[in-house]
């Protein structure tokens, strides 16, 4: 099958730190390719990938020092040039939101969207009311919430490649850990609230948006003084095994309807233990008392924090791969993939529905 695979040109693909929509693109990229499949990467020049790549300019926006560069141009260059080429593939799978929209309605039964951020946002029921033709997938149940009157095809959730993050033969276990964004969603004070609760080192490897660089300096950073409260700052994929692998277990303590979650998946791959308030996708991606504990309050936090060393890391680990790797995930792109353009009886729409 000939697929083009549209990215965000926002992070390289994958991300060299912190990135979510982009580093889920590059792991379904590869899987697709290992099965076989003529794939084409639209992202940005820096990426890295099997696949051929149609480069949408130069460098990843965040990654490029330019003081003034427009987001929106650069993506509208790639989607002409793809639109261009458009006769070249038999799928055009976007991750760019709702931006294509415009330009390739009268395509659209070629074309599947996933969605990968949160919908409860004014505007959002208009326009999916209004370019109703395009087929989307959502990432978890929790995530359609908001519209669920829109053209819903699947529910793919997200997947990692099993190479990429290695469980350590003797995990050291002696700190809690956040990985991700400080942000006011994310929840990072409740994170050192449960660390000092239970007496135990917490080490927060995470990146400061421009947006919540007040929220960091004004809330957060004053956690810092205590000696047990380390901020590290922004890692890449290679020091996430160690990262999270020899963590006691790993904080999700967040306060949004989270629509995924990609953090739970990198944990779970390394046999690690999550904690993580019943927000969003969370029940969805744990298993309360298997993978983790899914909690209400700081209080029922700090009793599974003393809880997460029962669990079997290894059985974690098995549950990644039954469930969560970037093949997986591949696959059910594949299945939407053939199921386009196929008339739909009353059967199939019933199917969808529940998708």
């Amino acid at each position: 099958m000939r697929i083009a695979q549209v990215a965000p040109l926002y992070e390289a693909v994958p991300p060299r730190l912190y990135g979510g929509t982009e580093r889920v693109v590059s792991h379904l990229t590869e899987a697709l390719v290992a099965q076989g499949h003529d794939v084409t990467l639209f992202a940005a020049a820096d990426a890295v990938t099997q696949a051929r790549l149609s480069p949408g300019r130069d460098q990843a926006l965040r990654l490029d020092p330019t003081p003034l560069k427009s987001e929106l141009a650069a993506h509208l260059s790639m989607l002409h040039d793809l639109r261009e080429r458009i006769d070249e593939f038999d799928v055009v799978h976007f991750h760019t939101d709702m931006l294509h929209f415009p330009l390739f309605e009268s395509l659209a039964e070629r074309t599947l969207t996933t969605l990968h951020g949160r919908l409860d946002m004014k505007d959002l029921p208009d326009t999916y009311r209004r370019w109703h033709r395009y087929p989307l997938v959502s990432i978890s149940q929790a995530q359609r919430a908001p519209m669920p009157f829109a053209h819903w095809f699947g529910n793919v959730p997200h997947g990692l490649d099993p190479a990429s993050y290695e469980m350590p033969d003797r995990p050291k276990g002696d700190y809690l850990a956040f990985l991700g964004r400080i942000a006011p969603e994310k929840r990072p004070d409740r994170a050192v609230a449960i660390a000092r609760a239970v007496g135990m080192p917490l080490r927060i490897a995470a990146k400061v948006d421009g947006a919540d660089r007040d929220y960091f300096e004004q809330a957060i950073r004053p956690l810092f003084a205590s000696p047990d409260i380390e901020f590290i700052g922004e890692i890449g994929d290679d020091e996430k095994a160690d990262f999270l692998g020899h963590a006691h277990a790993v904080l999700f303590p967040i306060d949004w309807p989270e629509p995924f979650g990609l953090v739970m998946i990198e944990a779970m791959a390394c046999g690690v233990p999550v904690i993580a308030w019943r927000h969003g996708s969370v029940p969805e991606v744990i298993d309360d008392g298997v993978t983790g504990f899914i909690v209400k309050d700081l209080s029922a936090a700090a009793h599974a924090v003393s809880c997460a060393g029962a669990l079997d890391r290894r059985h974690i680990r098995q549950v990644f791969e039954q469930r969560f790797t970037a093949q997986t995930m591949a696959l059910g792109y594949t299945e939407l993939y053939e199921r386009l353009g196929r008339p739909l009886g009353l059967e199939a729409d019933a199917c969808l529905t529940n998708a």
